[in-house]
């Protein structure tokens, strides 16, 4: 904010200082000018004057110059030195203005409101001082008026400057400290909430999505940590309690070895159950976190697709897959996102395993189409889908709905896909009806979107 202000003041004393500076150049320019042409005026006098004056029958005698305009206040002078430089004649001179006159060449001054000229001529042997002075009407009138019209247009303009600038820097400013309010709201119990992108592209807008980015990132981190409080806690302390209770209860006492086995067996099975858990659990907490060190590469969605189909199809072979590929865009450059293969293959191999398990033909359809910025991938299928009260619980790791529990599972596969499509960017959205189906909606940004 203080280098804003700093530079705001310095563009504001940078338009002052300019500012100034143009009048003083104006004013300065039009008054050379108006001093130049007006002893070019004095100077056609004075060598009139003088033509007349020593041409004349009578040096003395005076005549009038009708054939020319005559200037405010114009008077003529002449002084005659003889050979000693002493002065005989004078008419209309006054000899304090001896020392403004140059002796060797023309002179140009002024005195007050009036301008001068005057030049040395020689006739006859006698010398002579000729001038002519008359008041610069522009320069004490129309100069006059032009100084108070730069002053005030100069008062106006610095007023200007700094009125539009305080408007430009309270308009400038009003988003930023709205954006500065709405991120002190945020804090660790409403992760949840995301700033306003304007329309406007720029610097704000690329902020703003910035921010939300990394506050998706945030909360992913933070709900993922505290889900693998809660459930490391909730979902391994009941297979530890088994092989605990199972152990315990077979060396209470001597038993012969079928029990024995029998005891081992169950303590495996529970093995199996806790080790599948963790495994579901650290792999949920290692997408939920930030990684650095995944490799970010431009990949063809169309061949993730593909190649989740061939998972999914190995794992089970009574599942069966519909791919619908006849929106794809002419451009397979539109098809290229950057993140890595392997999670989203995970990702999409969870949602269309689900798809096939939970249907009574074990089919899972699979669209994939491209927008302007982004590709679009719809997998749906007509299975026994989500009760509309639970459908808000669908997220959280190791909920399974009520209608889900005769299916083997853990609940990890949805939100496990839903953190890998967080960290591309990119958004999950499900749909469901009961007995109806279940439709899942991945949008990814492209490349050139990202």
């Amino acid at each position: 904010m203080r280098t804003y202000n700093k530079l705001l003041y310095a563009l504001i004393s940078i338009l002052v200082i300019y500012t100034i500076s143009f009048v003083v150049f104006i004013m300065y320019s039009i008054t050379n000018f108006a001093f130049a042409d007006f002893y070019k005026r004095l100077d056609l006098r004075r060598d009139l004057a003088a033509e007349r004056m020593l041409n004349a029958k009578n040096g003395k005698e005076e005549w009038p110059l009708d054939y020319i305009e005559e200037l405010n206040k114009q008077q003529e002078f002449l002084v005659e030195f003889d050979s000693q430089n002493h002065i005989v004649y004078s008419k209309g001179f006054d000899k304090n203005l001896w020392p403004e006159i140059n002796k060797d060449k023309p002179s140009n001054f002024k005195v007050g409101t009036n301008f001068y000229s005057a030049n040395f001529y020689t006739k006859n042997g006698h010398r002579y001082i000729i001038g002519v002075s008359a008041e610069n009407y522009f320069y004490t009138h129309h100069l006059n008026y032009l100084k108070n019209l730069l002053l005030v247009a100069l008062i106006l303009g610095i007023l200007f400057a700094v009125v539009i600038s305080l408007l430009v820097k309270r308009s400038f400013m009003k988003p930023i400290n709205e954006l500065i309010t709405n991120v002190e709201k945020i804090g660790s119990e409403n992760l949840y909430l995301r700033l306003n992108e304007t329309k406007e592209k720029g610097v704000l807008r690329k902020l703003t999505t910035t921010f939300n980015q990394m506050l998706n990132r945030i909360e992913t981190s933070f709900e993922t940590q505290k889900n693998f409080i809660s459930n490391a806690s909730h979902e391994l302390n009941t297979p530890l309690t088994t092989i605990i209770g199972i152990a315990d209860l077979a060396l209470s006492k001597e038993r012969n070895i079928a029990e024995y086995k029998a005891s081992m067996r169950k303590i495996m099975a529970s093995a199996e159950n806790l080790e599948q858990k963790t495994r579901a659990l650290l792999l949920l907490a290692r997408t939920g976190f930030e990684n650095n060190n995944l490799n970010f590469n431009p990949v063809r969605i169309d061949q993730i697709i593909l190649d989740a189909e061939m998972t999914v199809k190995a794992i089970n072979h009574t599942f069966h897959i519909k791919t619908d590929f006849s929106m794809l865009p002419e451009d397979s450059m539109k098809l290229k996102v950057r993140g890595s293969a392997p999670l989203l293959q995970l990702a999409i191999s969870n949602i269309v395993s689900n798809a096939c398990k939970y249907s009574a033909d074990h089919t899972a359809y699979v669209a994939l189409g491209a927008y302007e910025k982004g590709i679009l991938i719809l997998i749906r299928d007509n299975g026994i889908g989500i009760p509309s009260e639970e459908l808000p619980y669908i997220y959280d790791p190791y909920f399974r709905a009520s209608n889900a529990t005769i299916f083997s599972g853990y609940g990890i596969g949805l939100p496990l896909a839903q953190n890998i499509i967080k960290m591309h960017q990119g958004s999950l959205l499900l749909s469901s009806k009961l007995n109806e189906g279940t439709t899942v909606r991945i949008e990814l940004p492209t490349i050139f979107a990202s």
